[in-house]
């Protein structure tokens, strides 16, 4: 992912609520379920890390991207963002085109 399309999707995110809270248990197995499955409706997602975890947000969104296959956006203070790009029909955000722009010949 590029700093282009990592700066696209922050923007997108700024106006997500947080779908999914991490508690005083950390990063669960159930935690891991909810995040594939709210990938079933949407590319980008936000957790909310709650103060009584011990974890570090940094290390889980870590975790949860390798786990899910996603990407990690970006994780700040206690939020965590992560993208999944969507498969056919269910594809609905546009990341800008990576790569250096093209030369006019």
């Amino acid at each position: 992912m590029t700093s282009k399309q990592r700066a696209y999707l922050k923007s997108l995110a700024m106006n997500i609520v947080p779908t999914i809270q991490i508690g005083k248990s950390g990063l669960t197995p159930d935690i891991t379920k909810s995040v594939e499955e709210a990938y079933n409706t949407k590319e980008l997602i936000k957790i909310s890390v709650l103060q009584n975890c011990m974890e570090s947000p940094k290390e889980m969104a870590e975790m949860l991207a390798e786990r899910t296959g996603s990407q990690v956006v970006q994780v700040i203070g206690k939020k965590i963002v992560l993208y999944k790009e969507g498969k056919g029909e269910k594809k609905k955000i546009i990341l800008p085109k990576a790569g250096k722009k093209a030369d006019n010949d």
